[in-house]
């Protein structure tokens, strides 16, 4: 069923919620995402779970019209469905930059039980700096969007094995923005003191990672109090469309893992 829910800064917030049981695994996209790169999750978890996945303020369904682009007010958007949820037990699953806002909203969320990122956080010991940002990225964005996104960004976001009709929906979805929000939307993950937030998280924090770029495990474990990561290979930035029966089934074993009632 779709729904939506009010964010602190007035923003609408559309989400779905399936499914069944009384643990929800609350799925959150990546940059210029939207919930339904989820879908193929969402059908194998649904006869389990209660599975809710969420549009990120200025991305899929959600408002466009936000002003205030921060890691709390992501965070917000999360705690916002959250509270909407009837769940004993709650699993946060976070996509690239939604890694961070999973983390910053689990701690006023004291159902959550776990987290699962994907492909993020991958070395808390890696600096990324506003500015690095600005003269890699940001500046490309303003200069010629579609060109970055077409020419500069598959470098970095897909393997030689990404199948090419997701290489050319993501592309098309991330066009559908302009450089401004592109920017907007990205921005607040580079401000973030993520290791500060990382060493709050008292819960297990589980991942699945691309091998297209290594995990550091020793310098994450120096943040997180139980870590660990699963691996699939021959993917870019996008497991859970790229490789989803892979990336399904070791999802299924943190679920497994992690959770309480079943």
């Amino acid at each position: 069923m779709e729904k939506s829910i009010l964010s602190t800064d007035k923003v609408n917030i559309h989400y779905k919620e399936t499914g069944n049981g009384n643990t929800c695994i609350v799925f959150v996209h990546g940059w210029l995402g939207n919930l339904n790169w989820w879908n193929d999750q969402e059908a194998f978890l649904k006869e389990k779970y209660n599975i809710v996945q969420i549009d990120l303020g200025g991305h899929g369904k959600s408002d466009k019209t936000r002003k205030n682009w921060t890691s709390e007010q992501y965070a917000d958007d999360i705690k916002a469905v959250i509270n909407q949820i009837n769940a004993s037990e709650i699993i946060l699953v976070g996509h690239s930059m939604s890694g961070a806002y999973v983390l910053e909203a689990f701690t006023d969320l004291p159902k959550v039980k776990a987290i699962i990122l994907v492909d993020t956080l991958k070395d808390l010991d890696q600096d990324f700096t506003p500015e690095q940002a600005e003269a890699l990225m940001f500046s490309h964005y303003r200069e010629d969007f579609k060109s970055a996104v077409e020419n500069m960004l598959p470098q970095y976001l897909f393997a030689e094995e990404t199948p090419a009709l997701i290489k050319q929906q993501l592309q098309n979805e991330f066009l559908q923005n302009d450089a401004e929000l592109a920017i907007n939307a990205l921005k607040p993950l580079y401000e973030m003191d993520i290791r500060k937030i990382a060493a709050l998280v008292d819960i297990p924090v589980r991942a699945i990672n691309s091998d297209a770029s290594p995990t550091n495990f020793e310098s994450n474990r120096k943040y997180f109090k139980d870590y660990n990561y699963k691996t699939i290979k021959g993917t870019g930035h996008y497991p859970m469309l790229e490789k989803p029966a892979e990336f399904n089934s070791l999802l299924r074993e943190f679920l497994e893992e992690v959770t309480i009632n079943e």
